[in-house]
C-alpha cells in the first residue's frame, strides 16, 4: 500500500513537470512568434538598403529612387542607425519613409515643419496645415515603421528645431530656394547649426543653378557657391560635395523652372517625351560640418 502511494506520488509529480515544462515551452513559443511577427513588421535595420526595400514604402515614391539615389546619398552624408536626425519639412514624406524605420531601433528620426500657427492666415496657413496633417497621419497608420518617428513645428520667423546641441545630423532636401525667396535662409541655417552637436553634420540637396541667381528668382534653382556661403555664414565648414545626384540633362531653362520637370511635369502634355528623357533636376549634394568645440 506503502508502494504503490508512491508510485502514485512519483506519477502526479512526472505529470506536473510534464505540464509545466509544457506550459513554458508554450509561452517560449508565443514569445517567440510575438517577436517574429515585430521583427516582420518592422525589421532591426543594419542595412540601409533593407530599409528602402521596405514594402511598406509608397510605390510611386520607391519609383523615383533612380532620380533621388537614397542609399548614395544618405551614406555620403554619413547617416548611422545609431544617430538623431532631423530633416527640415519633409513635406509628403519621401525621406521619412526611409529614415525614421531605419532610425527606429537605436537612433531617433524627427520631422521639422512648418507650425501653421506662425504663418499668416490664407493659403500659405491652410498649406503648411495640410503638410503636417498628412505627415501625422503617415506615421499614425504604420506605427512598425513610425511610432518613435518625432515632429517639431518651428517658427520660419525664429526657427528652432530642438535643444541646442541635440542632433547628429540635419537633412534639408531641396528647400533652400524657397527660404531664399521668402528671406529666411539666413535663419534656417543658424537653427541648423544650434541644434547640431559640434562635429555634427548638414546635408544639403538642392537643385543648382549654372550661376548664382538673385535673391527673388523664380527657377527654383540655386546657385552652388550661393548655399556654400549659406552654409559658412551660419559658422558652417564645408566637408565634402557629391555628384551622386547630378544630371548633366537638365538645360535649366525651362518656361515654368524646376517645376516644368518630373516629378511636377508643368509642362504641355506633347512635351512629356522631352521632359521625362531628361529627368528630375540637376542637384548639388553637400556636406557640411559644425567644428567641434
Amino acid at each position: 500500500m506503502f508502494r504503490t502511494a508512491l508510485l502514485a506520488s512519483a506519477v502526479v509529480v512526472t505529470l506536473a513537470a510534464c505540464a509545466s515544462s509544457m506550459s513554458a515551452s508554450d509561452n517560449n513559443a508565443a514569445t517567440d512568434a510575438e517577436a517574429a511577427a515585430e521583427t516582420s513588421a518592422a525589421p532591426t535595420t543594419a542595412s540601409l538598403a533593407d530599409v528602402i526595400a521596405g514594402s511598406w514604402r509608397d510605390p510611386k515614391n520607391s519609383a523615383r529612387d533612380a532620380h533621388r539615389h537614397p542609399q548614395e546619398t544618405l551614406s555620403f552624408f554619413g547617416v548611422a542607425p545609431t544617430q538623431t536626425v532631423v530633416e527640415i519639412t519633409p513635406g509628403g514624406g519621401w525621406y521619412a519613409e526611409i529614415l525614421a524605420p531605419y532610425l527606429r531601433e537605436s537612433g531617433r528620426y524627427v520631422a521639422a515643419v512648418v507650425d501653421p500657427a506662425a504663418v499668416p492666415e490664407g493659403k500659405s496657413r491652410d498649406y503648411q496645415q495640410k503638410n503636417k496633417t498628412q505627415l501625422e497621419t503617415k506615421f499614425a497608420a504604420a506605427p512598425a515603421q513610425f511610432d518613435r518617428a518625432g515632429v517639431v513645428a518651428y517658427d520660419p520667423a525664429a526657427p528652432s528645431f530642438g535643444a541646442p546641441a541635440s542632433a547628429d545630423v540635419v537633412l534639408t532636401f531641396r528647400n533652400v530656394h524657397n527660404w531664399r525667396s521668402a528671406k529666411q535662409a539666413e535663419g534656417m541655417f543658424k537653427g541648423f547649426y544650434a541644434v547640431l552637436k559640434p562635429g555634427g553634420a548638414l546635408g544639403v540637396v538642392e537643385h543648382r543653378a549654372k550661376a548664382d541667381v538673385p535673391a527673388d528668382d523664380k527657377s527654383g534653382y540655386v546657385g552652388e557657391a550661393q548655399v556654400i556661403a549659406m552654409a559658412q555664414a551660419a559658422g558652417f565648414e564645408l566637408d565634402a560635395k557629391s555628384e551622386v545626384n547630378a544630371n548633366p540633362k537638365d538645360t535649366k531653362d525651362h518656361p515654368n523652372g524646376v517645376w516644368t520637370l518630373p516629378p511636377v511635369n508643368d509642362h504641355d502634355a506633347e512635351d512629356d517625351a522631352k521632359y521625362a528623357a531628361i529627368g528630375e533636376s540637376d542637384r548639388m549634394t553637400l556636406r557640411f560640418v559644425k567644428p567641434a568645440q
